[in-house]
C-alpha cells in the first residue's frame, strides 16, 4: 500500500508543462516541472523533424501536461497542430508582460519560460485554435477577399482622383455617378489614341476601372465559396437577421474550428471585445466600451448592431428606449453588441454550444 501510494506520488509530481516561443526558423522551448521549477531549455527547427524532436525533448522529463505556445496564429500554427494531433492540450500564451520585459530584460529563453509559467498557472487558460476544419478555409478566404477590398478601393479612389483633374466635358459625364457606376462606365471607354492627351487619360481610366471590375468579380466568387462553407458550418448563424457572408465569417474566425475551448458565452463577448468595462468615478456609475479582444469580431458585432438599428423594428424600439434615458448612441451600441454576441455564440457551430 506503501509503494502504491509513494509510486503515485511520483506519478504526481513528474507531470511537464512547456513553453515555446515562437519564430520563424527555430522556437524556443523551456521544461517546466509541476512546482515551476526549470527543467530545461532548447532550440528546435521549424520544421517536421523539429517539431517531432521537441514533443520527444519534452517528453524525456515526463508525461507532458499541456504547452503554453506564443503565436498559435502565426508562426506556432503548425507547432500546435502537430501537438495537437498528439493530444498534447495547447494553451495560447499572449506576448509577456510589458513591466515584466523591463525589469528583467527579454530573450527568447525568457519568453519560452514565461509562456511555460503561464500556462502552469493558469494565468493564460484559452485553448488554441485547432485550425483543421471549415473555419480555418474560411480564414484563408478571407485573407483573400480583404487584400481583393483594399485594392478595389485604392484604384476606385485613383479613379475618383482622375475624375477631378478631368476635362470638363468628361468630368460633367462621370462626376454625379456612383464608384462602382463610375468603374463600369470608364471600363468600356474606347480609346483611338492612348498618346493623346485625352487618349491617355482615358486609357489609364480605363485600366483602372476594368481593374477594380474584375476584382468585384472575383470577390463574388470567393463570397459564394465563403457561403457555402458557412452553410455547412453554421447555417443558424448566417440565417440571422443582419448577418451576412463577411461578418459571420469575422465571427467563426475569431472563434475557431473548436469554439468550445471559450468555455462559456461570456468568453467569446470578450474576446470581440464586447464586454462592458467599468468606467465609474466618484457619482458617476457607467461603463464604455472595451479596446481590447478581436478586432474583426467586433467590427462584425458593430456591422450587424448598425444594420438592426435601421432596418429590425425590435432593435430600433429598443436604441429609442435607451435614447428616452439619456443613453448615447455609444453606450446603446455597446450594449447591443453584448446582447449580439449572447445570441450569437450559440450559433457558432453545427453542434449547439451551452454556456
Amino acid at each position: 500500500m506503501e509503494e502504491k501510494a509513494m509510486s503515485t506520488m511520483t506519478e504526481a509530481a513528474t507531470r511537464i508543462t512547456g513553453g515555446v516561443d515562437t519564430h520563424r526558423d527555430v522556437h524556443v522551448a523551456a521544461a517546466l516541472d509541476d512546482r515551476g521549477g526549470l527543467l530545461s531549455t532548447g532550440e528546435f527547427a521549424t520544421t517536421a523533424v523539429g517539431y517531432h524532436q521537441l514533443l520527444v525533448w519534452l517528453g524525456s522529463f515526463g508525461p507532458v501536461d499541456r504547452v503554453g505556445v506564443e503565436g498559435t496564429g502565426t508562426y506556432g500554427a503548425a507547432l500546435a497542430r502537430h501537438l495537437l494531433d498528439h493530444d498534447i492540450e495547447v494553451i495560447e500564451v499572449d506576448r509577456p508582460n510589458r513591466q515584466r520585459r523591463r525589469r528583467v530584460g527579454k530573450s527568447d529563453t525568457t519568453d519560452a519560460i514565461s509562456a511555460a509559467r503561464a500556462a502552469l498557472s493558469g494565468e493564460a487558460s484559452t485553448a488554441a485554435k485547432t485550425r483543421d476544419g471549415n473555419v480555418e478555409k474560411l480564414r484563408v478566404l478571407r485573407v483573400a477577399r480583404r487584400s481583393i477590398r483594399h485594392d478595389r478601393v485604392r484604384a476606385i479612389n485613383q479613379l475618383r482622383a482622375m475624375i477631378v483633374t478631368a476635362p470638363p466635358e468628361l468630368r460633367g459625364q462621370l462626376g454625379s455617378l456612383s464608384p462602382i457606376s463610375v468603374a463600369q462606365a470608364v471600363a468600356k471607354f474606347r480609346v483611338a489614341d492612348p498618346t493623346s492627351d485625352l487618349g491617355a487619360l482615358k486609357y489609364a481610366m480605363r485600366s483602372l476601372g476594368r481593374r477594380a471590375e474584375a476584382l468585384r468579380a472575383e470577390a463574388k466568387e470567393l463570397d459564394k465559396i465563403m457561403k457555402i462553407i458557412i452553410n455547412d458550418t453554421a447555417p443558424a448563424l448566417i440565417a440571422r437577421r443582419g448577418i451576412g457572408v463577411d461578418t459571420a465569417g469575422a465571427l467563426l474566425v475569431a472563434a475557431g474550428d473548436n469554439p468550445q475551448r471559450l468555455r462559456s458565452e461570456a468568453g467569446f463577448v470578450r474576446l470581440c471585445g464586447a464586454a462592458p468595462l467599468e468606467a465609474s468615478s466618484g457619482m458617476v456609475t457607467r461603463h464604455r466600451l472595451s479596446r481590447a479582444g478581436n478586432r474583426e469580431a467586433n467590427a462584425a458585432l458593430y456591422t450587424i448592431v448598425v444594420n438592426r438599428m435601421a432596418h429590425d423594428p425590435r432593435t430600433r424600439a429598443y436604441a429609442q428606449r435607451r435614447r428616452d434615458d439619456n443613453k448615447s448612441n455609444l453606450e446603446i451600441i455597446r450594449s447591443l453588441k453584448r446582447y449580439v454576441a449572447r445570441e450569437v455564440y450559440p450559433l457558432l457551430g453545427n453542434t449547439p454550444l451551452t454556456n
